[in-house]
Order: C-alpha cells, then sequence, then structure tokens
C-alpha cells in the first residue's frame, strides 16, 4: 500500500522521519519491500511516494489475526495480501537485473506492477483476485502512457487467454514461469 507515514506518525505518536526509519529497517531486514514509483516522462503528473509491502502474507495475516484461509476470502486485506503475495512470487522468478516499479498518475490511473527486463523491454502488470478479469479504462489508459511490450492481467486462475488488445489474462504460475524465461 502506499505509506502514508505522517498518518501512522500521528497514530503511533512518533515522527514521520521514525516511521521511514523503521521501514528502511523492514526493507534491510527483508520483511517488508519498498516498490519505488515509475519514473520515466510520460507528461504526467505521478505519484512519487513508493509502495510498502510486508513480504510475507502469512505474518500479515497473523497480525491482522486472520485465524485460516477461510476467514482470509472475507476479509478486507485479501485483494491487497494477493498482491504483494504475486508481487513477490514474480519478482523472485524474474532475473536478477530485472527492475520493479509500479505506476500511479495524480488523477489515478496505475499499474499494479510493472518489470522491465534487461534490453528495456517493459511488462505491465495488473494483479485482480478474481476469477473473471477484465480490462479496465485505467488499465488501458496506463498502458497508453506507458507503451509497454507486454500487458497481463494477473488473476488466480490457471488457464491463460486474450482479452484483447493484446494483453492476456494469466495465473500466477504462469507468468512466474514467462519471467523466469526472460
Amino acid at each position: 500500500c502506499n505509506l502514508n507515514a505522517a498518518k501512522l506518525a500521528s497514530g503511533l505518536d512518533v515522527s514521520s522521519v521514525t516511521i521511514f526509519r523503521y521501514v528502511d529497517l523492514l526493507v534491510d531486514l527483508l520483511l517488508a519491500r519498498r516498490l519505488q514509483p515509475w519514473h520515466a516522462n510520460t507528461g504526467k503528473r505521478l505519484v512519487k511516494s513508493p509502495k510498502v509491502y510486508v513480504r510475507d502474507s502469512g505474518i500479515v495475516h497473523q497480525l491482522l489475526g486472520v485465524p485460516d484461509g477461510e476467514a482470509l476470502l472475507s476479509h478486507p486485506v485479501v485483494g491487497m495480501s494477493w498482491e504483494g503475495f504475486a508481487i513477490e512470487n514474480l519478482l523472485a522468478s524474474a532475473p536478477r537485473n530485472a527492475e520493479a516499479y509500479y505506476y500511479r498518475t495524480s488523477t489515478g490511473v496505475e499499474m499494479d506492477l510493472l518489470l522491465q527486463f534487461p534490453g528495456r523491454e517493459l511488462w505491465a502488470i495488473e494483479i485482480k483476485r478474481t476469477s473473471a478479469p477484465k480490462l479496465s479504462s485505467r488499465f488501458k489508459r496506463a498502458c497508453s502512457d506507458l507503451d509497454p511490450n507486454r500487458k497481463f492481467i494477473l488473476y488466480n486462475g490457471t488457464e491463460t487467454y486474450s482479452l484483447g488488445d493484446d494483453t492476456y489474462a494469466i495465473g500466477l504460475l504462469e507468468l512466474m514461469r514467462e519471467c523466469a524465461n526472460q
């Protein structure tokens, strides 16, 4: 999620600087991942703060008191948990020199994950916890801004199929295989 350090600092009665130091420590300990925003000049006002994910979704579930998979399915964190889980697995399968970003404009157009591979090939990946993924207008606008080489909607199914507009619905295991082959 996007880190609102000021709000978190206020809730914990510490300074924003302290929050950033804590996040730095969690990143250094490999407990959190800081996903930087895409920084290429697209002519748009871009969100510049990083997204922060807890790298182990099991820790997230335990901290939130989610007792099992059944309870997770109805918990409000399920979508963000799936997103973090997918990002961790994709980055683990991608080549070491692949770079990961997210994209978000000030108007709310966003892409959950951008992978830039050696040779500058760019993949746009929207992560949805659904069994019936669809192309959204925001996805299309983000792709128009970014002009990626490949476009995917990662969903919690297993089949790969075209959604039109050179975009594919794809399951996590298959997209991990695609990443590993780069």
